[in-house]
């Protein structure tokens, strides 16, 4: 059997996706499925229910992330490893990592029930707590495999209502016994909706993700001198505005001078006191810098530096900038990367390369395997929203080009070898 003759079951795909989408589901047509809530339980043991049936032997770390394996002809050969994460935002969407995992699912479906043998063993991964909005930081489960995190530091995180990560992973029954750290893998595939608007935009099927932006975020502070809005002249003030306005124009301008990757958001301003009719005594600025290219990040940040000492300067406002996070900018295996996009060409899709715009689990395991992402479109680049949607069609064709790729890292078998499931 060739592989561009195999398929994935595209109505099946779809199913799965709407079965998982009732555990959770909100009024408005999205998900709520927090990570570790029982929600997140359900999710968790619907999937491995599936993944058993599927033939797969699951185990679960010890920050309850979860592998679904079907062995190889070789059982020592490192894996092929697909997968994302099943736990959502408060207000997201039916498609958010859960399209990953599932997509994962169907390639280990088909490959089942078509009695398909691989050289290298093939898993799903089921990341813990992707999104962070019950639990900060985003990226917890792979962030531990990759060594960013430590596990007990995993442990201590604590939700808003003061409950542990650890304690809730006990609760629902998913802290495993596998050690939380890097095993030899082949490769590792992330299939995911775009959550941006470039390939509907460009009429596009198929991304090959090269790699993820960096991104720094800034709490920039403007200080002058309060003063009473009506009998202090313009010229004699200590207006934090003065500084605060070019510097954010600048900003803006400055990704837009490194396009067409070049991100800059300023999403929030807080003014103080914060009243109507006084002068502002200090302003905070957040800054949001984003590039797919370590160095070219790093001189963003340093142009935004030398324009609040700039402006800052010539109006007379002291100035602070406080690093509040850094993502680095990740870039994925050329090879995986080359691997997604011929394969795209052979199933006849049209595609293109990008970078992704938002953090994933694969910026950690890009720290341990070779690593690249499959995107595919979404209405209106809408995402954590729970007006996400997407089509039977392109989630059909993602879900395709894994199945391609992970067979041919894993080194199909040929058809006279092939044993039974």
């Amino acid at each position: 059997m060739s592989r561009p003759a195999l398929q994935i079951n595209s109505d099946r795909l779809w199913s799965t996706l709407e079965e998982m989408a009732k555990i959770g589901a909100t009024p408005a047509g999205g998900c709520n499925r927090q990570a570790l809530t029982d929600l997140d339980r359900q999710a968790r043991d619907l999937f491995v229910h599936w993944a058993q049936e599927a033939g797969c032997t699951v185990e679960i770390d010890e920050v309850g992330n979860i592998f679904a394996r079907r062995e190889g002809t070789e059982p020592d050969a490192p894996a092929v490893l697909a997968g994302s994460h099943l736990d959502t935002q408060a207000t997201g969407g039916k498609y958010d990592g859960v399209y990953g995992v599932l997509a994962g699912l169907e390639v280990l479906r088909v490959i089942h029930e078509n009695a398909i043998a691989t050289r290298a063993p093939l898993e799903v991964a089921v990341w813990t707590n992707e999104e962070g909005c019950r639990f900060a930081p985003a990226m917890l489960g792979s962030g531990v495999v990759s060594g960013a995190y430590t596990r007990d530091f995993a442990y201590d995180v604590q939700d808003k209502s003061g409950l542990r990560l650890r304690d809730e992973l006990e609760r629902i029954g998913y802290m495993g016994e596998r050690a939380a750290a890097p095993r030899p893998y082949a490769a590792m595939f992330e299939a995911h909706i775009e959550q941006g608007p470039i390939l509907e935009k460009e009429g596009l099927t198929i991304g090959a993700v090269t790699g993820i932006q960096g991104a720094y975020w800034f709490d920039v502070t403007f200080t002058g001198q309060s003063c009473h809005a009506g009998p202090t002249p313009m010229e004699m003030r200590r207006d934090p505005w003065d500084a605060a306005l070019p510097v954010m124009a600048g900003v803006l301008a400055l990704a837009r001078a490194n396009g067409p990757w070049g991100r800059a958001t300023i999403g929030d301003v807080r003014a103080e006191p914060g009243s109507r009719n006084t002068v502002p005594n200090t302003l905070t600025v957040s800054i949001d810098i984003r590039h797919p290219d370590a160095d070219t990040l790093e001189e963003m940040v340093g142009q935004l530096r030398a324009l609040v000492e700039l402006e800052c300067s010539a109006h007379t406002i002291e100035s602070k900038i406080e690093q509040v996070w850094h993502m680095p900018a990740t870039a994925f295996d050329p090879a995986l990367v080359e691997c997604v996009a011929s394969a795209a060409d052979r199933l006849g899709y049209s595609w293109m390369r990008m970078v992704s715009g938002a953090g994933h689990d694969s910026l950690h395991t890009a720290q341990f395997a070779p690593t690249t992402m499959i995107f595919v479109p979404c209405a209106d680049g809408l995402s954590h929203n729970e007006a996400e949607s997407a089509t039977i069609s392109d989630l059909a064709a993602g879900a395709n080009v894994l199945l391609q790729v992970m067979l041919e890292m894993a080194s199909e078998v040929p058809a006279h070898l092939t044993i039974a499931a």
